[in-house]
């Protein structure tokens, strides 16, 4: 599908949040995938400003080797190779047959409300 997109949210609720997503794939037409953290300190844990500009330099790029990723964001290859492994594990980049990677995704769109302390 060449037109996925990401929606990343932050919900202590990770129950609702599956439900709500179920509701959306029974309306028949694609809806876009989720990513849910249950806090802010696991997003923000998790999707460093470094992670994310690795996800912003694949979106549109196609397949990248980890090498080049690392020189066009600037940084050191193991540290690079690091996180690729991480945002793979999130789902946010997917590794290709050929040993390099690519994000899948068009749009990532991250969806955060801060509200009054209960």
């Amino acid at each position: 599908m060449a037109d996925r997109t990401l929606t990343i949210t932050v919900d202590r609720d990770w129950k609702g949040a599956f439900r709500a997503a179920g509701h959306a794939a029974q309306a028949g037409s694609y809806q876009g995938e989720r990513l849910n953290f249950e806090t802010p300190d696991a997003f923000f844990g998790h999707l460093t400003a470094r992670r994310w500009a690795l996800a912003q330099t694949l979106i549109g790029a196609g397949e990248v080797s980890i090498r080049d990723l690392a020189r066009r964001v600037g940084r050191d290859v193991k540290r690079v190779h690091e996180d690729v492994k991480l945002l793979t594990e999130l789902g946010l980049i997917e590794r290709t047959s050929n040993g390099g990677v690519r994000c899948p995704y068009a749009d990532i769109h991250v969806d955060m409300h801060l509200r009054e302390a209960v």
